[in-house]
Formats: C-alpha cells, sequence, structure tokens
C-alpha cells in the first residue's frame, strides 16, 4: 500500500495515507519508487566466523568444531572487533538491522573483547544481542567415546584444546556484565553456553543462574546435529532439550539454536514454556545436519526465527538467502502442501519471530510504537520485474541486491548502496592483512586440526549411524 510514516526520536509514529502532516522543520525522505519493510532480525550468528568465511568444504558440525582451533583463530582484540565488523556489514547491507551474536574467546570470555564485538555492532549501526558462547567440556570429551578413540599422542595433544575451567568462566561472564558499558537499548548483553553436553551440569545451571539474576537472555545449540542428539540420550537417558528443561534452563528468556533434532514432545516444551527456537537452514544444509521441521513447529506453537549461522558455516550472513532456504528446506520434504510453511509465515519468523528470540519487542514491524528500522528496495530492479506478490517476492526472490537504502532507528546506516558507517576499502586491506598472518600464525594447529579429523570423522559417523527415534535426513 502507499503510505507516509512519521518517525521522531527514532520510533515510528505514524503510519497513515499519502499527506500525513509532518511536523515543521521535519526531514522529508522520498521513497518514491521504494519497497519499504522492516529490517529483517538475524535470530542466530556467530561473529568470530567473519575471519573464517570460506574455510571449508565437506565440514560436519563436528569437522567445523574441531577446525574452530584454527579458522580465524586471534588472541588480538583488533582481530576480534574486525571479525564482528565483518558480519554487521554485511548484514546491514543486505537489509538485516539485528542479531543475536553468540561470540566466542577461547579459553575463556573476556572484558575486552566482548566489549569490542559490542563496540562493531554500534559503529556499524546495527542491534545486537552479544552473547559470549562459552563451555567448560572439549568436544572430545563431551562425545561418548571420542577421547578414548585417539591415538595417545592425539590425546596428549587434545589436552591444549579444554576450555578454562567452568567457574573461572562463570566469574569472567560476571566480570562482563558488571562492566558492560552499552546500557541503552540498541546494544544488549546474553549468556551463550554452547552446547548442553559441553557444559557440566553445575557449569549450565550457574549460566543461566547469572544471566536471570541480571534480566539476560539465554541461548545454546540443541539437537543441531544426530551426533548430539545420540549423546544427549547416552549420556542423559533423554533428549537434551528434556534434559534442560529439567535443569529449569527452558523459558521465556530462552533460545534453542538449530533445533532439528527435537521430538514433538521438545517442540511441546519449548511451546509450552514460551521460548523460540533459531532456525538456520543454511548451515543445517552445509554441515549436513538433517531437515528442519518448520510445519511441525509452528504447528505445535513454537515461536520460530531464523538465523544465517557464523560465516565459517553458512558462508555468508545474507537473511534473505536464509527466509529462502527456510521455504524450500519446508517444501523440500514433502509433496502434501498441507506440511510446507507459507512465504507469509517465513517471512514473519525472520522478523517478528526474530525478535521475539533476541527479546526486543519493538523491532520487526512497522507499526507505531516501534523502532524505525527500515529497509527500502529498489522496485526498478530486476527482483521486482515484475512486482506480483510483495511477501512472496521479499522471500524466494529478493537477495539484497535491491536494497538502496537501511534506517537504523532513524538514522540512515546505508543511503544509496553504500555503507555510511564502514569504510569498506579499509575493511577489506585489514582482513587481508589478517587472513595472512592468521594463516600463518596458525599453521600449526591446521595440520593438528586435519589429524583429528581422520578420527572424529570416523568415529562420528559410527555414532550419527546409531538408531533414534526420530528422523531428519531423506532415505531412499
Amino acid at each position: 500500500m502507499l503510505a507516509d510514516i512519521l518517525i521522531t526520536d527514532g520510533v515510528i509514529r505514524e503510519v497513515g495515507p499519502p499527506g500525513l502532516p509532518a511536523p515543521e522543520g521535519a526531514e522529508i525522505i522520498d521513497a518514491t519508487g521504494l519497497l519499504l519493510h522492516p529490517g529483517l532480525v538475524n535470530a542466530h550468528t556467530h561473529g568470530h566466523g567473519g575471519l573464517a568465511r570460506g574455510q571449508g568444504d565437506r565440514w560436519t558440525l563436528e569437522l567445523l568444531l574441531v577446525a574452530g582451533s584454527w579458522i580465524g583463530d586471534s588472541d588480538m582484540l583488533a582481530d576480534k572487533k574486525l571479525s564482528a565488523t565483518i558480519c554487521a556489514a554485511e548484514m546491514v547491507l543486505k537489509g538485516c538491522t539485528a542479531a543475536y551474536d553468540l561470540y566466542a574467546e577461547f579459553p575463556l570470555p573476556t572484558v575486552e573483547g566482548i566489549d569490542g564485538v559490542a563496540e562493531a555492532y554500534a559503529e556499524t549501526g546495527m542491534r545486537a544481542v552479544v552473547a559470549p558462547m562459552v563451555a567448560d567440556v572439549s568436544l572430545y570429551d563431551a562425545i561418548p567415546g571420542l577421547l578414548g578413540a585417539l591415538p595417545p599422542a592425539l590425546r596428549e595433544a587434545v589436552a591444549a584444546l579444554r576450555p578454562g575451567d567452568g567457574a573461572r568462566c562463570v566469574a569472567a561472564l560476571g566480570d562482563i556484565i558488571r562492566q558492560w558499558r552499552w546500557d541503552g537499548e540498541d546494544i544488549r548483553l546474553a549468556v551463550a553456553p554452547t552446547i548442553p553436553h559441553h557444559c557440566t551440569h553445575s557449569f549450565i545451571c550457574g549460566c543461566a543462574r547469572l544471566a536471570r539474576e541480571h534480566g539476560l537472555r539465554i541461548h545454546t545449540h540443541v539437537g543441531e546435529s544426530k551426533v548430539q542428539a545420540v549423546t544427549g540420550m547416552r549420556r542423559y537417558g533423554r533428549t537434551l532439550l528434556a534434559q534442560l528443561d529439567e535443569w529449569g534452563i527452558v523459558g521465556p528468556d530462552f533460545t534453542a539454536a538449530h533445533a532439528v533434532w527435537l521430538d514433538d514432545d521438545d517442540m511441546r516444551r519449548m511451546a509450552g514454556r514460551g521460548a523460540t527456537v533459531a532456525h538456520n537452514p543454511g548451515s543445517n544444509l552445509r554441515l549436513g545436519n538433517g531437515l528442519f521441521q518448520l510445519r511441525r513447529m509452528l504447528d505445535l506453537g513454537v515461536t520460530v526465527g531464523i538465523g544465517t549461522d557464523g560465516a565459517s558455516c553458512s558462508d555468508n550472513q545474507n537473511m534473505y538467502e536464509a527466509m529462502r532456504l527456510a521455504s524450500m528446506v519446508s517444501k523440500g520434504q514433502s509433496p502434501d502442501i498441507r506440511a510446507w510453511a507459507s512465504a507469509e509465515e517465513v517471512w514473519h519468523a525472520a522478523t517478528r519471530g526474530s525478535a521475539q528470540a533476541l527479546g526486543i519487542a519493538d523491532i520487526g514491524a512497522i507499526a507505531p510504537g516501534h523502532k524505525a528500522d527500515l529497509v527500502f528496495l529498489d522496485l526498478a530492479a530486476l527482483n521486482w520485474i515484475p512486482h506480483n506478490w510483495t511477501v512472496n517476492q521479499l522471500v524466494h526472490v529478493e537477495d539484497g541486491t535491491a536494497v538502496r537504502h537501511v534506517m537504523v532507528g532513524g538514522r540512515m546506516v546505508v543511503r544509496d548502496g553504500r555503507l555510511l558507517t564502514v569504510d569498506l576499502a579499509r575493511l577489506a586491506r585489514e582482513a587481508e592483512a589478517a587472513r595472512e598472518r592468521l594463516e600463518q600464525a596458525n599453521e600449526a594447529a591446521r595440520r593438528l586440526a586435519d589429524r583429528l579429523a581422520v578420527v572424529v570423522d570416523s568415529h562420528c559417523r559410527g555414532l550419527a549411524a546409531s538408531p533414534y527415534h526420530i528422523e531428519r535426513y531423506l532415505r531412499t
């Protein structure tokens, strides 16, 4: 529809027919020939993956975790901020104005590192929920039988890859919370115990307790791969989600990332607790994790948001592509159209659903009282020739190439396709210099990861072949 939008102090005050009275001295932005939509909201990403783009091909989730010891790994604060800036710049240029970033530092999160990530989003002009991603159990200790499957020399080598002590980690999170300087609503803090079985009981419950004491949200990966699902059953005798619920972690402030291997009971628990799921179709496909049950989730009342996941495992930070993949995955599992998610449902997930995951109620819609986070698409771009069905074309056709302007909180951060807040030429130079330096610095870690990958792949393929009570792969 044709409409005027009145914005004051970064908030949409009124949406009305053309000719809406404007206050004296108001700036007029002519959007003739442009389609406006609310900024997309990325429910799950990893800013530490910005410098790791394009590093792997035939990686499962577990092989990606093995490679995590070298891809883009750096102790330098400048590199941490650089990596997050690369991700933020791509997101906002492609119509995304807010993101939930699970950022990892090894062996422990630091005040300086997480502050640098927050600064990257603030300087780029995006909203973000920044969640230090933490664990106190290594991959090799978390997966049943994996440590024992390693030859003695490799078993000794992975001792250095164990995360920091759980109590020290919780203390570090406390320091980050106490020294958080981003008190406004644009950049918020959360806590992300990475994967349930990568955390001891006392540690994950300590993370949840700390988060709730300070009114922060909680985000973790649940049932991303079949290896995780099988591990949960072997370790706890119940699903990972059921175990988290038993510990009192699942609630309205809780987001489960991926959730491919959740069963109906898990979904009902999520819905009943008011929790959200972050669906990441790009990485689910890229890492061979299986097919997310979007239709079933929605039918059982689960709030679903959509995310890109990290650039190291889904290659880009394009929320338009994530929407398209979410739609295609739902439609590719059955010839019964009743089992498919509609374009409108996918759009809602990438806006309002993701906003609920972030815990920010006033984004994801063009409506009075909502933040003026707006994307202006050029209707003369090929994606809109012809313009038939707006939502359908947003989900299935748009790819970011029609983005003309992006506004966050009433402030233009992209104008005429140019990012106003980040010098992209300088960003490219810094990223290339960091890539070359890190490639040399991490060569030994890469060689070790290559040796570990052979064993991890074999062992995890065996686990993934184990019977499980639900199926998320297409079988012939």
